[in-house]
């Protein structure tokens, strides 16, 4: 026998074998059609599950799972005799120390968004004196945030390469994006496979900020919000649009038992029942994403980055969660925290667009309400429509490169079309989306696509 520790944030899964019967766990697959990720331990199979985040595991010789302890539990109990400057100096002291444990005598790359978590990494590079390589990307027609990301590395004096992610790359690296995100993501989310070649000779290792817009944000929700309207508020951010109805056409397809609106609802309810974070639904909501959305969807991309050199993300780091814990809502709502640290350590970038709020900055964005922020979003509509007008379609979504077009749709349909993959999932169900999304309402039949693609890849490997 041995033992596993998993992290409370993994970077990368750890799977084991169940006593089950190895065949396709096709409820699982219903709840990765909706939700874009598997939920909890599920994967394709019966008999293989993912081991469970910030547990002690007993594995088998033979590689079976025994049993689960767990060894940290999300909580909140705020520090109540710790003001705002005394949180804000505590995750100054805390974030520096982790940035500086993960790259200190490295080459860091950086990748930049026009975001806060990348820019609050960025203040702490900068302040440790970091060798940093930096780059960021945008969408061939669609906004520029590599401008404002341009703007952060100028200030903090760090080399910096822009990228603009190209119509159609998908169809040359769909067959090792399958391999490394082993077919549990979609293929389009992960933009970075546009430029995986590229951080070859860019620098020793990934500083990533994925995860600290859950983190240093509040859920969106009263605090004193009912666990069963908890459920219903999940249920809501979980499922993409379009996903429940592939769902239902797959477990109508599948004729499984039951309906899928309840399955999935007993599922959410059981799992948000057992965190017990009683006084907080915001602390509750945030300990079930990082819980099961973190490890199953953020973490399973990484494996693109990984591929190249060594992750590091401050975020998911143990001290980090543990801090989290004990800070009060009201000083993580708004991401305040970051926004305070920013202002205290690097004025200068904070001075610099915060593309969520544009035109605005960490200073000025509560103006970003009317009448304050009319003549940008009256001057930003008309630059659009006249783009239209010239016949360049403004794009805000990589899959609206990969998948629109003849060309793409040709090669979309060639990958939707293989032998053996209509015996899985109806052809009626895949032409419906398929043809959805060229003809009807894009954005709702969008997600179905890009589900069914990853299908058909895993049907594909797996019948090779």
């Amino acid at each position: 026998m041995k033992t596993i520790t998993t992290p409370i944030i993994p970077v990368t899964p750890t799977y084991a074998k169940v006593e089950a019967p190895h065949e396709l766990h096709l409820e699982a697959i219903c709840v990765f059609a909706a939700i874009g990720f598997f939920l909890d331990t599920d994967t394709y199979w019966k008999d293989e599950v993912v081991l469970r985040p910030g547990c002690q595991h007993t594995i088998s010789d033979d590689g079976y799972l025994l049993e689960s302890t767990p060894w940290f539990e999300w909580h909140y109990t705020p520090d109540k005799t710790r003001d705002f400057d005394a949180t804000l100096q505590e995750f100054t002291t805390l974030f520096e120390s982790i940035i500086k444990e993960q790259t200190v005598g490295k080459n860091v790359i950086l990748p930049l968004s026009g975001g806060l978590d990348s820019r609050t990494q960025a203040v702490a590079l900068q302040h440790l004196k970091a060798s940093v390589n930096s780059y960021s990307y945008d969408f061939q027609g669609g906004y520029k945030e590599t401008k404002i990301a341009e703007a952060i590395a100028k200030v903090c004096d760090f080399d910096f390469t822009a990228y603009t992610i190209p119509n159609g790359y998908l169809w040359e690296v769909i067959e090792d994006l399958a391999t490394l995100n082993r077919c549990e993501s979609d293929f389009t989310a992960p933009r970075q496979m546009a430029i995986v070649e590229e951080f070859d000779t860019m620098g020793e290792v990934f500083s990533l900020g994925h995860w600290g817009d859950v983190l240093f944000d509040d859920m969106g929700v009263s605090d004193d919000l009912p666990l069963k309207s908890q459920v219903t508020v999940l249920q809501k951010k979980l499922i993409k649009k379009g996903g429940r109805d592939l769902a239902v056409q797959l477990w109508t397809h599948w004729n499984l038992e039951g309906d899928f609106d309840s399955y999935f609802e007993g599922r959410i309810s059981t799992l948000l029942s057992a965190i017990d974070i009683p006084n907080s639904a915001n602390a509750r909501i945030r300990a079930f994403k990082s819980l099961f959305w973190a490890p199953r969807w953020t973490s399973v991309n990484l494996a693109v980055f990984a591929s190249k050199h060594p992750v590091t993300l401050p975020y998911y780091d143990q001290r980090m969660c543990e801090f989290i814990c004990t800070v009060p809502e009201a000083f993580l709502a708004n991401r305040e925290l970051q926004i305070a640290y920013i202002k205290k350590r690097a004025p200068k970038l904070a001075k610099i667009t915060w593309q969520e709020q544009r035109p605005f900055n960490l200073y000025t964005y509560p103006k970003n309400k009317i009448p304050y922020n009319l003549p940008y979003r009256i001057t930003n509509k008309m630059e659009r429509v006249f783009q239209e007008i010239l016949g360049k379609k403004y794009v805000e979504r990589n899959w609206e490169l990969q998948f629109l077009g003849v060309s793409n749709e040709k090669k979309l349909y060639d990958c939707l079309s293989h032998k053996n993959f209509s015996d899985f999932i109806s052809k009626d169900i895949v032409d419906d989306a398929y043809y959805g999304l060229q003809t009807k309402t894009p954005l709702i039949y969008a997600h179905q696509v890009n589900m069914l693609l990853v299908l058909a890849q895993f049907k594909r490997f797996n019948d090779e």
